[in-house]
């Protein structure tokens, strides 16, 4: 696998200098992070975190109150399912960070309204916002699951990821651009398998549950996935779907790294779950091209002036008929690499 993987050297934190910047679902992992690191690398001008959940408004708050820069921080109250509020919120501003999403496969399942309501609907309401406030850029992050989904999150995502493409199109004279990251799970999020099997191991289970022996998945950290955005946001013309170059790993592997020598105890698949994740299918390849650490699904229509293909400045096509899947990737997660990334992480 490639060691010491990272996406820091491509991200461009000074290009957000004395810029106004919105983080929707900015109280969330990627959020927090993603905030501490631009208040480390970059001096903007102001910085908003729009959710919908006070009590962690109000802890964000208290854990960033002591910072140098927390002055420029803004918290406001809002869910992207409320056109108005975005219209509001994205005043005067350069950049949207898009995170707000409903991501839990099963609930998104019993559920299906407001999955959609969020991450259809939601998108819908930003590239409108966002359009008509003339934002600069915006970067939406999306999933592996969007790739040939079997659930509705994973359906979702992709309406989602089709919506932010078609508002380059739509963005007229605004210039408005979007731009999609399609990463997958992320160690240590709340959504992630590692947090519950630390819980389990706390309360001190004598067999961790795996869904299925053969499963595996694409693994990113959170750092890793805060530097792939902003990098993202530097390369960025609109319209592409950016998606790294990252290591996989059987999740029974993972488990043992965890808990070395516990025994597993195998479950049965949760409703609408994959024995492996995509992120680039067969079809898709026809507009994919390959970067040294990343590919980038290239729009199908370009039809905005300004777009220029990126095999004009080095980048690759892929063979037709590539597929980028955690089964057949070329790189993998050796034990000694997962620990140091928990660590780390």
């Amino acid at each position: 696998m490639t060691k010491n993987l990272s996406f820091a050297a491509d991200a461009d934190w000074h290009q957000l200098d004395g810029s106004s910047i919105v983080i929707t679902g900015g109280t969330g992992s990627f959020g927090r992070r993603f905030v501490r690191k631009l208040l480390e690398k970059a001096s903007p001008r102001r910085v908003a975190i729009l959710s919908r959940d006070e009590l962690k408004q109000y802890e964000m708050a208290q854990d960033f109150s002591t910072h140098q820069k927390f002055d420029i921080l803004r918290f406001l109250i809002g869910d992207v399912r409320d056109a108005d509020r975005l219209e509001m919120a994205f005043r005067d501003v350069d950049h949207v960070i898009h995170a707000a999403a409903l991501k839990h496969v099963p609930i998104a399942e019993y559920n299906p309204f407001e999955c959609v309501h969020t991450n259809v609907l939601g998108a819908e309401n930003i590239v409108r916002a966002a359009i008509r406030n003339e934002v600069k850029t915006v970067v939406a992050l999306s999933t592996d699951k969007a790739a040939n989904p079997i659930n509705l999150y994973g359906a979702s995502k992709l309406a989602s990821d089709k919506i932010f493409v078609a508002g380059n199109s739509m963005s007229g004279s605004a210039r408005t651009r979007f731009s999609v990251v399609r990463y997958g799970n992320v160690i240590g999020s709340r959504g992630s398998v590692v947090p519950l099997f630390r819980r389990l191991l706390e309360q001190g289970v004598e067999a961790l549950p795996i869904t299925d022996a053969r499963m595996t998945r694409f693994w990113i950290t959170l750092g890793q996935g805060v530097d792939f955005v902003a990098s993202s946001l530097a390369h960025m013309r609109g319209g592409e779907i950016f998606v790294p170059k990252i290591p996989s790993m059987k999740i029974v592997d993972l488990a043992e790294v965890m808990a070395p020598g516990r025994p597993q105890k195998i479950v049965g698949i949760r409703p609408g779950e994959k024995l492996h994740e995509v992120m680039i299918t067969e079809d898709d390849s026809r507009n994919t091209v390959e970067l040294k650490d990343r590919y980038v699904l290239q729009p199908a229509f370009p039809n905005w002036g300004t777009w220029r293909d990126y095999t004009e400045t080095g980048a690759e096509r892929v063979a037709d008929g590539f597929r980028y899947a955690s089964d057949n990737n070329t790189q993998w997660l050796d034990p000694a690499d997962l620990s140091r990334w928990l660590d780390a992480d």
